[in-house]
């Protein structure tokens, strides 16, 4: 199998986040961010979206499939769980399978991670009404 380029596209990686967020969200992060820490949204969102994003393997649905089982997962990233709630929901994914990914997780990442995610779905799909 041959390496694929490493591509890192400013203005795709952009226009992606655009696709994947809203506005409000977009904004509070990026300024929330860039206030503590100048230019590391710059660095997040052209190495990620205009990066890991545009590698053709993956749709945007597997993506934010293996973003919700890692984030779970990981435990203690409930900011970053809700984000990725809310964009999968954005990009089309049910509640019901947003819902599934979490409790599939269980015998994986253990009972009490995945009850957190719930409670992390619970609250994004709260924010949603």
């Amino acid at each position: 199998m041959e390496s694929e380029k490493a591509t890192f596209d400013r203005e795709a990686g952009y226009a992606l986040l655009d696709v994947l967020q809203d506005e409000a969200t977009r904004s509070a992060g990026v300024q929330a961010v860039d206030k503590l820490a100048p230019g590391f949204t710059d660095w997040i969102v052209t190495a990620l979206f205009g990066g890991t994003y545009q590698r053709p393997a993956l749709t945007l649905r597997d993506r934010q499939i293996a973003n919700l089982a890692a984030l779970t997962a990981l435990g203690g990233v409930e900011p970053q769980l809700i984000g990725h709630i809310k964009t999968s929901e954005r990009i089309g994914m049910s509640r019901e399978e947003i819902v599934e990914v979490i409790v599939h997780l269980a015998p994986y990442v253990g009972v009490p991670k995945a009850l957190a995610g719930l409670r992390s779905v619970a609250a994004a799909f709260e924010a949603a009404q």
